[in-house]
């Protein structure tokens, strides 16, 4: 049996098409994973099912052979069609037994969590159900034009001690202060514009792993 890929959180790319800009999404998706990208989501809340799995299967085939899985945000109807990995899904998204059911046991499932409440009751579902929690917005952040309160280090780190799942923090996390996070028990960190908007996206990857270390 295959199983889940493993789970590395330490970068997580989250796509955006609007400022991967002409380079295209795949482009900068295969810069980011040769500069140390862990993990990478497809986010493209704007793209219809078609042009949505036409594009994840771009992406699948640059990732093919690096060991960086992919995951699709909210729809997991469409993770076997794209051949992705996994899925991750928001607090207003099917919920995650469901989800779980849908998608199968070897795909990975990713919860969005916004309170330490929320990371508390991400931990008590049943095992397996969900393998990891995004932890944030810890700073606001123009990639998303309406979401829950910065929650901010101090939150971030109350966040990850309530859940005993791994967690990847997210949310106007730049160079200049992802300092502010080390230490807080995140796994790892999400970027979306610090990544796809890079001039140099490999570079850009490389900074965020040693600042991150």
């Amino acid at each position: 049996m295959p199983g889940r890929p493993a789970l590395d959180l330490t970068l997580y790319l989250v796509t955006d098409t609007a400022r991967c800009g002409a380079r295209g999404v795949p482009a900068v998706v295969r810069d980011a994973v040769a500069g140390g990208v862990t993990i990478v989501q497809l986010r493209e809340k704007r793209l219809d099912d078609v042009a949505f799995v036409r594009l994840g299967q771009e992406i699948r085939e640059v990732l093919e052979g690096t060991g960086v899985p992919l995951l699709v945000d909210d729809r997991a109807h469409l993770v076997h069609a794209i051949g992705a990995q996994g899925v991750h899904i928001g607090q207003t998204d099917t919920p995650p037994v469901q989800t779980r059911e849908e998608v199968g046991p070897d795909v990975l499932v990713g919860l969005s969590t916004h309170s330490v409440e929320q990371a508390r009751a991400a931990s008590a579902l049943p095992p397996g159900t969900v393998d990891y929690i995004g932890i944030g917005p810890v700073w606001p952040t123009p990639t998303k034009v309406a979401h829950d309160p910065a929650i901010g280090p101090e939150g971030a780190r109350a966040m990850r001690a309530a859940s005993q799942l791994p967690g990847v923090a997210i949310g106007g996390i730049t160079p200049q202060n992802i300092g502010e996070l080390r230490g807080c028990g995140a796994e790892g960190v999400a970027v979306v514009r610090a990544l796809c908007a890079a001039p140099d996206v490999a570079a850009a990857a490389r900074e965020f792993r040693e600042l991150w270390r």
